[in-house]
């Protein structure tokens, strides 16, 4: 039996009520991501790619239409049926990590087990190998002041996998990292999407979006470009190609 596409947008209208002038963020959007897909969508600020990706996260419900994740509709549901679709079907990763500072990185990534109920021991098998496959395993006690910008991402990544999600959405994922790391985090999706894992990732950056597989471009509420990307970049190759990050501290000292 095949499997349903992940997201399926149906004649999507967004109205925002601000008084005097109703502000139509999109309109009469249509979509599909079917399993397996790495999708970017690239906007300007005002385009409704905020919008768009607020719906497609179950953070806001659309005006009208209708909004199918994994087969099942999610139009119309509460805040609370949200918060729990949200919590099961969906991993998100922030531009700001949003860690908490007083916990380590084992604790950041056990949050979402923990308002599923999953038992504690669980938890924590779960929680080291999702650290584990983002490469850090020997960081499990280590806070977010004692890690790097790319090292907090990766924790940020391990807590949007460890309940198995559907979807991962990566909102500007790279915004706050050098150039150097914001390539090891893409290796790091790419790795993750080929081993099955769908992801639509927000970016104003069209290198970042050549990492990706689809590239959609998102203008005065409508989907304006949808198209498969062309010379598509391969994060790991232009790693090992690049010159190690010590050699570049000794011509600089």
């Amino acid at each position: 039996m095949n499997r349903p596409p992940i997201i399926q947008l149906e004649h999507i209208h967004k109205v925002y009520d601000t008084g005097s002038v109703p502000v139509h963020a999109l309109r009469d959007v249509s979509l599909t991501v079917e399993a397996g897909e790495f999708a970017a969508i690239m906007g300007a600020s005002g385009s409704g790619k905020s919008s768009l990706m607020n719906i497609l996260g179950c953070l806001d419900r659309p005006t009208s239409g209708r909004y199918l994740l994994d087969g099942a509709d999610v139009s119309h549901l509460s805040k609370d049926e949200r918060a729990s679709v949200r919590n099961s079907k969906i991993g998100f990763v922030f531009q700001g990590f949003n860690l908490l500072r007083r916990t380590s990185a084992m604790e950041n990534v056990e949050l979402p087990l923990i308002y599923s109920n999953v038992h504690a021991h669980d938890r924590h098998v779960r929680s080291r190998r999702a650290l584990e496959l983002v490469g850090l395993g020997n960081k499990l006690d280590s806070h977010p002041n004692q890690l790097s910008g790319g090292q907090q991402q990766r924790v940020a990544i391990a807590r949007a996998l460890v309940t198995g999600p559907s979807l991962i959405l990566a909102d500007e994922p790279t915004g706050n990292l050098d150039s150097r790391t914001a390539v090891e985090i893409m290796a790091l999706f790419q790795r993750m999407n080929a081993a099955g894992i769908t992801i639509v990732l927000v970016t104003h950056e069209p290198d970042i979006a050549q990492y990706c597989r689809r590239m959609l471009v998102v203008k005065d509420g409508r989907i304006l470009l949808d198209q498969p990307v062309r010379n598509r970049r391969d994060a790991a190759a232009e790693m090992a190609s690049a010159p190690p990050q010590d050699e570049f501290e000794e011509v600089l000292s």
